[in-house]
């Protein structure tokens, strides 16, 4: 591009003198102000007319200044519109010696006939501040952040998934995306960027699928990907949040490993053992049938019906079995949960013994849940509330109440109450206090595994209004995505 048109100086300045950019006039034989606006003299903190003359290195920061001679040469080979610096950040002087960032575009102009470069000068600190924040916020995220151009190149990356991929800092700008992709998801991937390209609203990637990506050694490991866009003056431009999700990965998988083989367990277990132990009862049956009754002595009538409870209790330890295996499953079903109403409901099916009273203090709001679940919960505490008290009257105390996104549900009484080291122990499946404890030791870790499978928890305390073992279950009262069986 050529010089345009010449001007005299004098209506340049008219041009320039009021422009809200700074502006600085430059002639090429003379690194020196020819003239500078007053935007500039302000922006760099001169008095009117105090740029006048002054050398241009003077506004020029000390570790730049062996390299401008330079690039004024190489300029004025090629003299035409342009911005100065491409992606860098510049810097000019300011008059108390800091540095202030700016945008400068050149532009050639003949100024009375003598070569010169007009420089448009722009104050970015606030943008620069802006930049620097931004920095610093990807830098301390613990998630991975990518931003990709249009095609496919890396334009920045923060620290985490520089690690993540086990990259060195600042190696990845410049590369393909591609070189964090297992080889054979390469066309596939430029098929599924081409359509978020389309349709570039913000979304997780991969939805139903599972996503996967390369390590610097070879390694492909599991990933969760966000995805937005932003328009820029560059572009169109992707950012991706990137989560290695190994560890949880892992865990999901074994946890489902263990579920799916206590599944299997439980139901054959249940089945080699139901056959048999239907054939012994019969058995039992028929020896029973067939001792005369002038030989029915009290001793033998006693210990066939011990073997008869034995029997029984054997067969019902098979069916919680199976219970206990079914309750790590997430109930589908929600309905209207009106804690008034339910406590009613389950008082009203269990045996509660004459001496007994059950107080309400219920102070929560219903809401939309699992209701059934629980309502199996608080019929397994209830019943061992009444099972292990250990006397002939006795008080329980079933609370209620609202704590953020969870129902807070108390169950306590004033019996004997359980020591602090079994605390943790009586959740363990088939473990019961003493011998002589009524039940099979599975009610608690049923009841456990169906709070846990619906999200929520549960503790064992001393109740400190009855002095007797107090039952909490932290219920969510609002549904989450996602929830597991601890």
């Amino acid at each position: 591009m050529a010089f345009l048109q010449s001007l005299e100086l004098g209506a340049l300045v008219q041009v320039l003198q009021d422009a809200p950019v700074g502006a600085l006039v430059v002639e090429r034989s003379k690194p020196v102000v020819l003239y500078a606006n007053r935007s500039l003299e302000s922006m760099l903190g001169y008095e009117s007319q105090g740029l006048r003359q002054v050398p241009l290195t003077n506004l020029i920061p000390q570790q730049a200044r062996s390299r401008h001679d330079e690039w004024m040469r190489a300029y004025f080979q090629d003299p035409h519109a342009r911005p100065m610096g491409g992606t860098q950040t510049l810097y000019a002087l300011h008059r108390d010696g800091q540095t202030v960032p700016v945008e400068i575009a050149l532009a050639p102009q003949i100024v009375d006939g003598r070569p010169c470069v007009v420089a448009y000068v722009s104050n970015i600190s606030s943008v620069a501040r802006l930049q620097r924040r931004l920095e610093r916020v990807l830098s301390v995220l613990p998630l991975g952040v990518l931003i990709v151009d249009e095609g496919g190149t890396i334009r920045e990356c923060n620290p985490a998934l520089e690690e993540q991929f086990g990259y060195a800092v600042g190696s990845l700008v410049g590369q393909s995306l591609e070189k964090l992709l297992p080889q054979r998801l390469h066309a596939v991937h430029k098929e599924h960027v081409a359509g978020y390209q389309r349709d570039p609203t913000p979304r997780r990637m991969g939805v139903g699928r599972d996503l996967t990506a390369l390590h610097r050694t070879g390694v492909e490991f599991p990933v969760e990907v966000a995805l937005s866009s932003v328009d820029t003056e560059e572009g169109r431009q992707l950012i991706a949040v990137v989560s290695d999700i190994t560890a949880r990965k892992g865990a999901e998988d074994t946890l489902r490993q263990i579920n799916a083989q206590l599944e299997e367990f439980t139901y054959v277990a249940s089945h080699d053992l139901r056959s048999p132990l239907r054939g012994i009862a019969d058995l039992f049956t028929w020896i029973k049938e067939d001792i005369p009754a002038e030989q029915m002595t009290p001793s033998i009538a006693q210990n066939l019906e011990r073997v008869q409870v034995r029997i029984e209790r054997c067969e019902r330890m098979i069916d919680d079995l199976l219970d206990y295996a079914r309750a790590g499953q997430r109930d589908s079903k929600t309905a209207m949960v009106d804690l008034g109403e339910l406590v009613e409901e389950i008082a009203g099916t269990i045996q509660v013994p004459q001496g007994f009273e059950i107080v309400r203090r219920l102070d929560a709001a219903p809401f939309q849940g699992h209701r059934t679940p629980l309502g199996i919960c608080l019929r397994n505490l209830l019943d061992n509330a009444i099972k292990h008290h250990g006397g002939e009257q006795g008080r329980i105390a079933v609370s209620a109440a609202d704590l953020g996104r969870f129902l807070v549900l108390s169950v306590e009484d004033d019996g004997q109450g359980i020591p602090e080291s079994a605390y943790q122990r009586v959740f363990k499946l088939f473990h019961r206090a003493t011998a002589a404890s009524q039940g099979h030791g599975v009610g608690l870790a049923l009841t456990r595994r169906i709070v846990n499978a619906h999200g929520g928890s549960i503790v064992l305390e001393r109740s400190a209004g009855l002095g007797g073992a107090c039952f909490r279950i932290h219920w969510p009262r609002v549904a989450m995505k996602g929830v597991q069986d601890d």
